[in-house]
């Protein structure tokens, strides 16, 4: 008995380092998220043309509306072309999508995935056609300022800019959650850390680049974590990602269950895979050359999901009253709160709703979701395993 409970008193210990980090990580970025940024300063005023990349894999329901929207930038229309890269879509989908004002690249590959899907688009158009490119997935809408305040960031000097995605949808608990999840990670790993001149992560769509730049990074790249691998090889060659809150991107948020689990089971795996392939590359980019940025992208990807930090805190909490010694419980009651704040500081205002307060009630059952996506990581072992998508209308209320 005297093991156990020493193996047991080890493991809170454990637990109360792991989680006491994270909650200081996400306090110090969700307050430094409410300072105020300065206004970009652009250096010219000069209009880059954009080519508009929609890549899709059997996304016959959404694709022919995110196209059409996708035309309706108020920008130059000769300073933008719409091309949508077509993965295993069907014949009348096609059909569809060639009467708009468009182009269509249709792709096929043994292995699909969104990197090969760009980079045989991008091999395919010729040097010099373009000086900037927009990065959308195949269920995502701009509001219709976005590439104006890309081309903004672009002449500010930036070379990769993040947009703010946003949900599109929000009528179950699940997607709410979701939808809430994103806003989170907004504030904190974007908002937040551009206020503390950190590099803003990326999402892996919303997001615009010089044209040069983005193909010559992502030639280098064929996995199913893109973004995750785009990230480290801009940070490492110190390109400073920037991000546009104001620049709106609309996208679909899970529904379902079943969705939930595949999409973090996917999620998952990348995370705990670059975590352990650019941890002692991150220690080195910090010690050697004080590449905090990168340091920082390494250090991310040991975080816990949200919705474990949250279940494990207030559970953790809940629990030492019951078997820890006071002082230990003042430990966890600080942890609880500084977690706490963390959260309320980072969640928009328009979520303090009712809904949102039966949602909470869903998040142990989202807790164990994520348990059972842990138990799966094997399965994205094997590949691409695209998010189905079904909503195409969109909320411009957000604006």
């Amino acid at each position: 008995m005297e093991i156990l409970y020493l193996i047991l008193r080890i493991l809170q210990y454990v637990l109360m380092a792991y989680l006491g980090v994270a909650s200081v990580y996400f306090f110090i970025y969700a307050f430094a998220s409410k300072i105020k940024r300065k206004d970009l300063k652009p250096a010219s005023d000069h209009l880059h043309k954009f080519v508009v990349l929609i890549p899709g894999y059997k996304e016959d329901q959404v694709i022919v509306d995110v196209a059409r929207e996708a035309t309706k930038q108020d920008y130059p229309r000769d300073k933008y072309d719409v091309v949508v890269i077509a993965d295993s879509f069907k014949k009348e989908t096609l059909d569809q999508l060639k009467e708009l004002p468009i182009i269509v690249n249709e792709v096929s590959f043994e292995k699909s995935s969104k990197s090969r899907a760009l980079n045989k688009t991008m091999s395919e158009i010729p040097d010099g056609k373009y000086e900037a490119v927009m990065i959308l997935d195949a269920d995502n809408v701009m509001a219709t300022d976005v590439l104006h305040r890309m081309n903004i960031a672009l002449n500010a000097g930036f070379e990769a800019i993040q947009g703010h995605r946003l949900a599109k949808n929000q009528e179950t608990y699940f997607s709410l959650l979701d939808a809430i999840s994103e806003e989170i990670n907004n504030c904190i790993f974007r908002k937040g850390h551009r206020v503390l001149g950190i590099s803003s992560a990326l999402i892996g769509s919303g997001m615009a680049f010089k044209y040069d730049v983005y193909k010559s990074y992502m030639a280098t790249i064929d996995s199913f974590g893109e973004d995750k691998e785009l990230e480290f090889k801009l940070m490492a060659d110190e390109i400073k990602i920037e991000y546009l809150d104001d620049a709106l991107v609309y996208d679909e948020k899970v529904s379902m269950s079943k969705v939930f689990v595949k999409q973090r089971t996917r999620w998952l795996f990348n995370q705990l895979y670059y975590a352990f392939r650019y941890f002692w590359p991150g220690i080195g980019q910090l010690l050697k050359r004080g590449n905090f940025d990168y340091f920082d992208k390494m250090f991310q990807q040991f975080l816990p999901p949200r919705i474990m930090l949250i279940v494990l805190t207030t559970a953790l909490t809940v629990g030492s009253f019951f078997y820890n010694t006071v002082p230990l419980t003042l430990v966890w009651v600080a942890l609880f709160a500084l977690m706490f704040f963390a959260f309320v500081l980072a969640v928009p205002r328009k979520f303090y709703t009712l809904k949102t307060l039966k949602a909470v009630f869903y998040l142990p059952y989202g807790f164990l979701l994520m348990l059972k996506s842990l138990s799966r990581l094997n399965e994205a072992k094997k590949g691409f395993g695209a998010t189905t998508h079904s909503v195409t209308k969109v909320d411009n209320t957000e604006k």
